[in-house]
């Protein structure tokens, strides 16, 4: 089962909010970076014994990366 931070319970996004899923598929942690206003999401895994702050981290620096390649077409 996943495990959600950042959900505000049906209150509309804020500008730049990031909703962030964690679950273990096997050996490995997924993790799920959603941006809250553009429903752009993307994945990112890690060994399970990865911190989750880190795979956070990496899934954010990607979603970011992603954002900027869709405003720069």
């Amino acid at each position: 089962m996943g495990e959600a931070f950042g959900t505000r319970g049906g209150v509309e996004p804020r500008p730049g909010e990031i909703y962030i899923e964690f679950s273990h598929h096997g050996t490995q942690l997924r993790a799920v970076a959603v941006d809250a206003g553009t429903g752009v999401e993307v994945t990112v895994f890690g060994p399970a014994s990865v911190s989750r702050h880190d795979l956070a981290r990496i899934a954010v620096r990607k979603l970011e990366r992603r954002l900027a390649g869709m405003s720069a077409d």
